[in-house]
């Protein structure tokens, strides 16, 4: 027999109600990964939360930030008039990311996702991630990825083109 699903599922409007109700508390006592944001984002874009972003809990899944956060990127780099992988082989590699999930978000949300560069190595850099609901502006998640410059025919870490570093030193918070 399969697992019992809930009465309610939690939305936006009901979710402290259902904390209360499931005895989910808020505050929990566990050491959680802290991520300094900048304080100012060069571009943010929206996207929804689709079908096939829900977990078995009906709401986002971890996988899917991740998946939101990629095309994010895309975008911001898009409007730098970067590729993530050229027509010459160099692109990025995501080396690590860290997330810091806020709140949750539902099937048909809104969410405004706000990108910055952070400082440039020679064959690195940091992108800083704030998603938020569009409507309530709650924060739903802040994450950070690390990318390396790659050339993926010779497959090893290079340094950035000196146009590709420029661009994005040129919009990074100082």
């Amino acid at each position: 027999m399969g697992a019992a699903v809930p009465a309610a599922i939690p939305t936006a409007e009901n979710r402290g109600e259902y904390c209360r109700s499931h005895n989910i508390s808020k505050n929990f006592a566990m050491a959680r990964i802290k991520i300094e944001l900048p304080e100012h984002f060069a571009f943010q874009t929206e996207l929804s939360v689709r079908v096939g972003d829900l977990n078995y809990g009906n709401h986002l899944g971890n996988d899917a930030v991740l998946t939101l956060m990629h095309e994010a990127r895309r975008r911001f780099l898009a409007s730098l008039d970067i590729e993530e992988i050229g027509a010459d082989g160099i692109g990025f590699v995501i080396a690590d990311a860290a997330v810091v999930y806020r709140a949750q978000a539902f099937f048909g949300d809104r969410l405004r996702i706000a990108v910055a560069a952070g400082e440039c190595a020679s064959r690195g850099c940091d992108f800083y991630y704030r998603i938020s609901h569009v409507a309530n502006g709650y924060t739903v998640a802040e994450a950070k990825t690390g990318a390396v410059c790659f050339d993926f025919r010779a497959q090893k870490a290079v340094a950035f083109p000196p146009a590709t570093r420029a661009k994005l030193q040129a919009c990074t918070p100082r």
